[in-house]
């Protein structure tokens, strides 16, 4: 049992009515969680306040309530805490009920449009094969050593985030790898964190449906940076052009690496095929079964935040060497008659260029590139022109169909992605709405020695439709397809 007051000690309070020494059970911010003897956050969300669900709490049990208002009726036996922000109060509430679990670990945060599930996994797989035990949070999975732990989200709630890092504290994890969204950041999801270092991969136009400007974007980005303390790293992309931007603020020690501009960490593509590429990296040669130019930025980053956290170079490159990052990041399938299809997570202007650009690099120019590609539902829709823009012009058959349309009419999210496409371009573009049939009918296309991409979903074992999330997965649709040619 903890009590109030012990919870408290790192929290903002404005006022307290009410017995403040009192034990509490557990804490909840979801109403529908609350039991007797529990602390009830009031945090004012996306779609629902919190706040609106107090008596309902009360009902339930609860015997405090914290808010950043108090309700017009007090009940009797209930204490109140206001505080200036809920959610910011909830992850140092929850860091406290678990015990401070980010203070006994070494937690490493990985921010970035692109690369934060692939750079977070080649850190899990890296430091598991050296010997030690590791925790990750991830879009994927969460794993606590060898245990998995299925994701939701890109990053978990403050509560479950805690629950995991005691857990992997519990488990003698030393080292615990994180991506960190944009979303997370600005929620406060991360409040109450102790981190290590923090690793900024890239940023580019995304999730300006929440953020609504680049501008607030980056200054998201900026905050995991701005909150480091003096002895934890902050290590960036240096090639990126707001690097620079992410560091101004940071009392860390600072590093960069890159492959283009001089860096701490400097690496160079010598050879880059379909099965892998081969660098060098601070003046050693190192092979990878990962292939593209955003494969080398993940590795580059894996390698550097392993040598800042103290490894030896060697030990580190010839462990990096095995790994093969995160599900559903270039994911290769042959088919017995020599058809290349390509599973991959990316669903932004930026991601498709590179992915795109990556395959048109490696290919011989005697085959053709097929991409399948949709866009999500009430999700940012300034990028679903520019996204067709890009498929079009980096690839000789499009075709335009169903991602996660979620509330909104596939047709229409289709229809605003075909407005990006230059007229001329249209003669190659089909648009087939049945996501399954979309993917056969790019096997059907496709002869000996062709392409396929099918990018959007990646890891992904679902379609949202709405609100019901079906089973699909493009690796195993794929995979059927290819199978029967």
């Amino acid at each position: 049992m903890k009590k109030l007051n012990d919870i408290l000690t790192d929290v903002k309070v404005e006022e307290i009515s009410g017995n403040a020494n009192r034990e509490i059970n557990n804490i909840a911010f979801d109403s529908r969680q609350v039991d007797r003897g529990d602390v009830f956050v009031a945090v004012a969300g996306t779609q629902v306040d919190g706040h609106d669900y107090i008596e309902q709490a009360e009902n339930s049990g609860c015997c405090v309530v914290v808010c950043e208002h108090l309700p017009g009726k007090l009940s009797p036996g209930v204490t109140y805490v206001k505080v200036s922000n809920s959610a910011e109060a909830l992850g140092q509430m929850a860091s406290a009920f678990y015990g401070h679990p980010s203070q006994s670990l070494k937690l490493v945060g990985v921010t970035g449009t692109n690369g934060k599930t692939t750079t977070v996994t080649l850190l899990y797989d890296l430091f598991e094969d050296m010997g030690y035990k590791t925790g990750m949070l991830s879009t994927v999975l969460n794993k606590v050593h060898h245990t998995t732990v299925p994701a939701t989200h890109t990053t978990p709630d403050s509560l479950q985030i805690n629950r995991l890092l005691k857990q992997m504290a519990s488990e003698g994890c030393e080292f615990v790898f994180m991506e960190v969204s944009s979303h997370a950041i600005e929620q406060n999801r991360i409040s109450g964190l102790q981190f290590s270092g923090a690793v900024f991969t890239n940023i580019t136009h995304d999730h300006l449906d929440y953020h609504k400007t680049f501008k607030d974007y980056l200054e998201a980005k900026k905050k995991l940076f701005t909150g480091l303390p003096k002895s934890a790293f902050a290590l960036i992309n240096i090639d990126d052009r707001n690097g620079r931007v992410i560091l101004q603020n940071t009392v860390a020690k600072k590093y960069t690496y890159g492959l283009k501009s001089m860096a701490d960490f400097k690496g160079k593509i010598m050879e880059n095929h379909f099965d892998g590429l081969v660098m060098n990296i601070d003046g050693e040669e190192f092979s990878s079964l990962l292939p593209g130019e955003f494969s080398a930025y993940n590795l580059l980053a894996a390698y550097a935040t392993a040598r800042l956290l103290g490894q030896d170079k060697t030990e580190v490159l010839v462990s990096l060497s095995k790994a093969r990052g995160a599900e559903g990041r270039f994911d290769i399938i042959r088919s017995k008659d020599n058809i290349t299809g390509i599973i991959d997570y990316a669903h932004t202007p930026d991601a498709l260029k590179n992915v795109l650009e990556t395959i048109n690099k490696l290919r011989t120019q005697n085959e053709q590139l097929i991409t399948v590609v949709g866009a999500g539902g009430d999700r940012d829709k300034e990028k679903r022109p520019k996204m067709a823009f890009i498929v079009s012009r980096l690839s000789d058959r499009v075709i335009l169909t169903s991602d996660n349309p979620r509330s909104e009419k596939p047709e229409q999210i289709i229809e605003e992605m075909k407005q990006g496409i230059d007229p001329a371009k249209r003669i190659k573009t089909m648009i087939i709405v049945n996501r399954e049939e979309a993917i056969k009918t790019a096997v059907n296309l496709a002869r000996s020695g062709d392409l396929i991409l099918v990018a959007g979903k990646g890891h992904e074992k679902y379609q949202e439709i709405k609100g019901v999330k079906y089973h699909f997965d493009d690796r195993e649709i794929l995979t059927k397809y290819l199978e029967t040619i």
